[in-house]
């Protein structure tokens, strides 16, 4: 067997191992190697100030919950060729860094089906990155020789999944335009409220819209209301958020914006700690939710479909539960693109 190949098994019990790691990290646990992650909890912030403790937490307590070996086996019973062993392809992945670890999915399509990966990192998220390889790598050393990592150009790889935005996706789609791919651009995630949601779902949708400042792509930035729904009723809902407004950087912009729409005499709800208007578009900036009444479900569906290449995920009864649009099974693909899919297409060789 060539080196970098090693059993279906041994990928998802490392895996599972790490998800336990994470927890524990997440837990405040200081020992082993859940003291590097907890280590981190406590100081990203300083080179990033949107990585704060909280959401720092977030996300490596997120990604260790799925990370169980359950969890594991039921998401690639559904791809029986990842239990062959094959010889690795060497998959590049541009990573995003705009959330905690937003780019682990790819990394764990990539080793999971035994390929190798060669990650650009962003450098608002290298360190956690790192660490999650480092950690993978004590845990099943195997994974040395199928980890390659940098911040510079990508090059020598069979195929790419690169996540930007849009701007930069067409550079990706003219640079990778003769290599298998998928390249990822700006998505917003919409919510819709039929006005039969108890309490605990509205306080679980300010998770969806308020959890890492609203920078991810499956942050609820936009609301479906019906016709005559009271916009205030929500903000009674909301209020354990208040505390955005004690980051300094998030505040410039709640206020920026706040300003700006005075000076503009544009109506909005003002919840002390962002504002809610009325607005049909998808991209309000930062401190600003969207909203938009409707008196026809059909006509909402019917929007939804016609901007799907827009939208991340929505949230709302029949649809993802309030709550879980930052914290994705490992069955829910970006873009709706299944990632596993699309490397095992590729990797037909034996």
């Amino acid at each position: 067997m060539q080196p970098g190949i090693f059993s279906f098994e041994k990928r998802i019990a490392a895996f599972a191992s790490l998800g336990q790691v994470m927890r524990d990290g997440a837990a405040g646990v200081t020992a082993g190697n859940a003291g590097s992650f907890a280590g981190l909890i406590d100081t990203l912030h300083l080179s990033n100030p949107w990585f704060t403790p909280d959401n720092v937490r977030r996300a490596v307590s997120a990604i260790g919950n799925n990370l169980t070996h359950e969890n594991l086996t039921r998401w690639l019973s559904a791809y029986p060729e990842t239990g062959s062993v094959k010889e690795p392809l060497t998959i590049g992945v541009v990573m995003a860094g705009n959330i905690p670890m937003v780019g682990f999915h790819d990394l764990l399509c990539v080793l999971i089906t035994g390929n190798r990966l060669h990650a650009r990192l962003s450098t608002r998220d290298e360190l956690l990155i790192k660490t999650v390889i480092e950690t993978l790598i004590s845990i099943e050393p195997a994974f040395k020789t199928l980890t390659v990592v940098t911040t510079d150009s990508l090059k020598d790889f069979d195929m790419v999944i690169a996540t930007g935005s849009n701007n930069s996706s067409r550079y990706f789609e003219y640079y990778f335009r003769n290599i298998p791919s998928i390249i990822r651009r700006n998505r917003n995630s919409l919510a819709i409220i039929e006005g039969t949601e108890t309490a605990e779902e509205l306080e679980l949708l300010g998770d969806d819209i308020f959890s890492y400042f609203g920078l991810g792509c499956r942050n609820v930035s936009r609301l479906y209301l019906p016709e005559g729904y009271d916009v205030s009723h929500l903000v009674s809902h909301w209020t354990s958020w208040v505390r955005l407004r004690e980051h300094h950087k998030y505040a410039v912009n709640y206020d920026h914006n706040k300003a700006v729409m005075i000076v503009n005499r544009e109506p909005f709800t003002d919840t002390g700690f962002s504002l809610l208007r009325n607005d049909k578009s998808l991209t309000p900036p930062m401190g600003v939710v969207n909203y938009e009444f409707y008196n026809d479900i059909g006509n909402v569906d019917h929007a939804l479909e016609s901007q799907k290449n827009l939208i991340q995920c929505v949230t709302g009864h029949g649809r993802m539960p309030f709550g879980k649009s930052q914290k994705p099974d490992l069955w829910d693909y970006a873009d709706n693109i299944d990632t596993i899919d699309f490397i095992l297409k590729k990797n037909t060789r034996g």
